[in-house]
C-alpha cells in the first residue's frame, strides 16, 4: 500500500484522475472535428490544438470567431456530443468510493480542479455517484488560462480556505501535473494516461494505478 503525504485538504483533477474516460474525449474531438469539416488528423490536433483551456483550442479551431459567446457556443457543441454519446459510459476508478469515504471521516475538504465545463462537470459527478463528497468545484469556464498554468488549482485552493501548499493534488497528465505543482502542491499521478515510472520522472511523489493502492 501507498502511503501519502499528511495534507489538510485534497484537490482532484477530473477526466483521467477519477474516470477513465480520455478516450471517449478523445473519440469526441475526432467526431467533432469530422462533423465540422475540419480536416484535421488525430495527431496534429494533440500536437497544436489541444491544450489551454476551451475557448483556447475553440479560437485555434475557428479564428474566424471573434467573440467568447462565439466560441463557447460551439465549444458547447462538443461538451454536448461528449457528454450524449459517452456519458453513460463513465466508471469511478477501482477504490474510488472507499477512499473519498476515508476522506470523509477525517473531515478533510475535498476540491475538484478540471478544465471539463460545468455540464460535464456535474454530468461526470453524477454518473460515478460522487457529488456529495466534494466542498466545492471549479471547472475550466471559471477560470482565464488552462492547464499548465496553475490558476484553477490556486483558485480551488482559496475555495478550500486552504493554503496551497497544504493540499495535495491528484493528477493524470503532464499539464496537469506541472498546474498543481505551479501552484506549490505536492501532486499524487493517476496512471491512466503514463506509466508509473514516468509519473514520478515528472515530479509526482507518488503514483497510483488506482485507488485501491491507497
Amino acid at each position: 500500500m501507498i502511503q501519502l503525504p499528511q495534507k489538510k485538504a485534497y484537490i482532484f483533477d477530473m477526466d483521467g484522475t477519477l474516470t477513465d474516460n480520455m478516450h471517449y474525449h478523445h473519440l469526441a474531438w475526432m467526431k467533432f472535428i469530422e462533423e465540422k469539416g475540419l480536416g484535421i488528423d488525430a495527431e496534429t490536433f494533440e500536437r497544436d490544438y489541444h491544450k489551454g483551456t476551451l475557448i483556447e483550442v475553440m479560437a485555434r479551431f475557428f479564428p474566424h470567431l471573434t467573440t467568447e459567446e462565439q466560441l463557447r457556443e460551439v465549444g458547447n457543441e462538443k461538451e454536448a456530443l461528449y457528454r450524449n454519446t459517452y456519458g453513460h459510459l463513465l466508471q469511478p476508478l477501482p477504490g474510488l468510493h472507499a477512499f473519498f469515504n476515508g476522506l470523509k471521516a477525517k473531515k478533510l475538504p475535498i476540491g475538484l480542479a478540471t478544465m471539463g465545463d460545468q455540464n460535464n462537470l456535474e454530468m461526470t459527478l453524477k454518473q460515478l455517484e460522487i457529488t456529495s463528497y466534494f466542498h466545492s468545484t471549479t471547472g475550466g469556464d471559471q477560470v482565464e488560462k488552462g492547464k499548465p498554468h496553475p490558476e484553477i488549482f490556486l483558485t480551488a485552493a482559496k475555495k478550500l480556505g486552504v493554503a496551497p501548499q497544504d493540499c495535495l493534488a491528484f493528477e493524470d497528465t503532464a499539464s496537469g501535473i506541472k498546474a498543481a505543482q505551479g501552484a506549490g502542491m505536492d501532486v499524487v499521478g493517476v496512471a491512466t494516461q503514463f506509466s508509473l515510472e514516468k509519473l514520478l520522472a515528472l515530479g509526482c511523489v507518488a503514483g497510483i494505478e488506482d485507488y485501491t493502492s491507497i
